[in-house]
């Protein structure tokens, strides 16, 4: 029997056990706290300010402002305006929902707007700020400060925005709009600099020059308290305007061909032949690309889309276009330069001819008699250069076409420019499939069948048979650093020194041409044929002439078919102005100006225009006249900026 006394003492000292490891449990607790906070003071110590200096510290990221974008004569053609925005701080809101409601009946707002900011807040931080309207009017962004007391986390800011002054400009410069997940994807500096309301550059100018024109991200700093309130500003970055641009273009030019080019569609282009400078390149139609800014009204957009004129296309870089007869020159260029035919050799026009059971037509029905390569050229006939094309082959004529600028992209960053099509044997079995035909030949000869070009080649075709057969490059972006008049420089050097003694080949080296001919004398024979085409009796643009030899200039027209002609049709004398609007031949025109001293080139197209002598060369005459007139003025601004330099 064990006594009361043993059982006291076995339950004390049970009692002393269960306190030992009890004591000692807490012990090893308390050396474990210890230890832990050891470790966050001294081996952690650094990531946890950085934590608590993340949560101390908060830094908004300020949008640049882009860049100007200016004419040649300093007019602004993209610049920056004032605007009136509404950011929300969500971590500032008490309830978003309510503030929703209450902007809702102040700004009008839509449910499917309301429902797009709450997908962004989602995603962004909370201390992040979103752009309620980046557009208010003034109207609406005083009614939003009236009722700021009951409206927390909301902050009126005045900011700025891209505008465009004149819609002429409007293909060159482009547009910019907000930054999409494709623009996310292929530009890796947008990804970088993370702010939002920022805007990126989508067509033009504004795409081309995007990644300087944009500018640096600015920020600003604040320290918070506990409830992410701003106790002080700590450091303030205005970030960095964009890069501005001047660009080669005559905004009066630009302006003034777009006046012409009205209810029309189209394109017309000018160029320095010696530089490459752009003097104007208008498209018509154009559109409004203010539009875009903040978002493009779905009612407007449609309108663009359905406007059967296609007014979002560049035309004067991406529409194709046969170059009908304004081809000839360059027929007329690589047969001589090919040694295929002598300019005084005659071929006899009846009016059609027939290769192989197909009949090939001029466009004078009862032909134009007995034709040498000057006549042909002056009065455009069509059966002389299916004679020359037949003897001179389309892989002839193909070289010598891409030489002087078809068939390639020629401006250099514009992303909607398009190549065209310089059609060859090779070309057709690549692409097609199958082989060459001479009556294809024939076609070609003509500017025809495959060929397609845009007007800024044949504005470049047309420098480059001007400027006496040299190699330029076409230009948008003014470069002070480069003024790119070598070639000027040259022709200036032997027009003043026709004794001089030193060689073509040095003279070529020391002034870094290149050369697109084998003799010049054939480009000096094809540029006098285009002269008489202009300005001769039975020119086909003739009477687009001006007298006055300070603006005389050269020429050749040119029709390119849109829908072929039948034989009944033919027979009974069927008019281009008979036929549907969308049946009718686009009318074309290519011409340098002044003739005795040549400064620039031109091309025009008119869609469904019909014929290039009565649609196309009369806008032609109307702006090479302007454009001469300008010289004077464009000269002196060169000097200036000489001085400068």
């Amino acid at each position: 029997m064990i006594s009361s006394s043993g059982s006291g003492l076995s339950k004390t000292k049970l009692i002393g056990r269960r306190m030992f490891v009890l004591n000692f449990a807490k012990a090893i607790v308390f050396t474990g706290i210890v230890g832990r906070l050891i470790s966050l003071q001294i081996g952690e110590s650094k990531k946890y300010k950085t934590l608590s200096d993340k949560n101390r510290f908060r830094e908004w990221r300020i949008a640049p402002q882009r860049g100007i974008i200016k004419d040649y004569f300093n007019n602004e053609i993209a610049s920056n305006e004032k605007v009136y925005q509404i950011h929300i701080t969500p971590e500032n809101t008490f309830n978003i929902d309510k503030l929703f409601f209450r902007l809702k009946n102040i700004l009008n707002l839509s449910d499917n707007k309301i429902n797009s900011l709450k997908r962004v807040i989602k995603k962004q931080k909370p201390w992040e700020p979103i752009i309620v309207s980046d557009n208010l009017t003034w109207s609406e962004f005083s009614r939003i400060n009236l009722f700021l007391h009951e409206l927390q986390g909301v902050e009126p800011i005045v900011s700025v925005a891209r505008v465009y002054p004149h819609n002429s400009t409007s293909h060159i410069v482009g547009y910019v709009s907000k930054v999409s997940s494709k623009d996310l994807q292929t530009k890796a500096y947008l990804r970088e600099m993370s702010v939002s309301g920022i805007s990126v550059g989508k067509t033009g100018l504004e795409n081309k020059l995007d990644r300087d024109i944009i500018g640096k991200v600015g920020f600003q700093r604040y320290e918070v308290n506990a409830y992410g309130k701003r106790i002080r500003q700590i450091k303030i970055d205005k970030g960095q305007s964009g890069q501005n641009y001047t660009t080669t273009l005559d905004l009066e030019v630009q302006n003034f061909s777009t006046e012409l080019l009205k209810e029309k569609a189209g394109s017309i282009c000018v160029m320095d032949i010696y530089n490459g400078d752009i003097i104007s390149m208008v498209s018509s139609p154009n559109y409004d690309p203010n539009a875009f800014v903040h978002g493009i009204d779905k009612n407007y957009w449609q309108t663009l889309l359905k406007n059967e004129n296609k007014p979002l296309n560049n035309k004067s870089v991406a529409g194709l276009y046969p170059p009908g007869s304004t081809i000839k020159s360059i027929v007329a260029l690589s047969a001589l330069e090919n040694d295929i035919v002598s300019p005084n050799e005659q071929v006899r026009c009846k009016g059609v001819i027939e290769f192989y059971g197909e009949k090939f037509h001029c466009w004078e029905k009862k032909g134009h008699g007995y034709m040498d390569m000057r006549s042909a050229i002056k009065r455009s006939c069509d059966v002389y250069f299916y004679e020359i094309a037949r003897k001179l082959g389309v892989d002839r004529l193909s070289k010598t076409a891409k030489q002087f600028g078809l068939g390639k992209k020629v401006l250099e960053g514009f992303l909607e420019e398009r190549e065209g099509v310089v059609p060859s044997t090779k070309w057709k079995k690549k692409f097609i499939g199958q082989n060459w035909y001479l009556g294809e030949t024939l076609h070609s000869g003509i500017g025809q069948g495959y060929f397609l070009s845009t007007p800024i080649q044949l504005c470049l075709m047309s420098a480059q048979i001007a400027n006496g057969g040299y190699e330029i490059k076409p230009r948008i972006i003014y470069d002070k650093e480069n003024i790119n008049d070598n070639l000027k420089d040259y022709i200036d050097f032997k027009n003043n020194n026709p004794e001089q003694s030193i060689t073509t080949e040095i003279l070529l080296s020391n002034f870094k041409l290149k050369t697109l001919f084998r003799n010049q004398e054939n480009i000096n024979f094809v540029k006098d044929a285009m002269f008489a085409s202009t300005n001769e009796p039975g020119g086909t643009s003739y009477r687009s002439r001006l007298k006055d030899k300070k603006f005389m200039f050269a020429g050749k027209t040119g029709s390119s078919q849109v829908k072929r002609f039948t034989e009944a049709q033919r027979e009974a004398e069927i008019k281009q102005s008979e036929l549907d609007y969308k049946d009718r031949d686009h009318a074309l025109y290519i011409a340098f100006a002044p003739y005795d001293n040549p400064k620039y080139s031109i091309s025009v197209v008119i869609e469904h225009g019909g014929s290039g002598s009565s649609s196309a060369a009369p806008i032609a005459k109307k702006v090479i006249k302007k454009v001469i007139e300008r010289h004077e003025v464009r000269q002196a601004q060169i000097n200036n900026l000489g001085e400068e330099i």
